[in-house]
């Protein structure tokens, strides 16, 4: 996957869950349009990398967030504000 295929998301909404919430895991909410940008569906899982680390989470579609905006789940690692790039495994850096 090259860059231009790949532009960086800004993160822009971060939550964590508790121990026994029904929902819980590492996850990456985004536009449909900025998915389909990186060849990505609902429940995909992607490798997210940031500045200081990469994970896996999976893919949930919001068509309320701002165009080039994520929003994760149960990733720590991560801050609001920082740019990062999403890959499937199969495209990896």
């Amino acid at each position: 996957m090259t860059l231009s295929s790949n532009p960086p998301l800004q993160v822009v909404g971060f939550s964590a869950t508790r121990r026994g919430d029904p929902e819980r895991g590492p996850l990456v909410r985004l536009r449909p349009d900025d998915a389909a940008a990186r060849l990505l569906n609902e429940g995909d899982l992607v490798w997210v990398y940031g500045p200081r680390r990469n994970e896996m989470a999976t893919v949930a579609l919001d068509a309320t967030l701002p165009k080039g905006g994520i929003a994760v789940r149960d990733i720590a690692w991560i801050a609001v504000s920082e740019v990062v790039r999403l890959a499937r495994p199969d495209r990896a850096r």
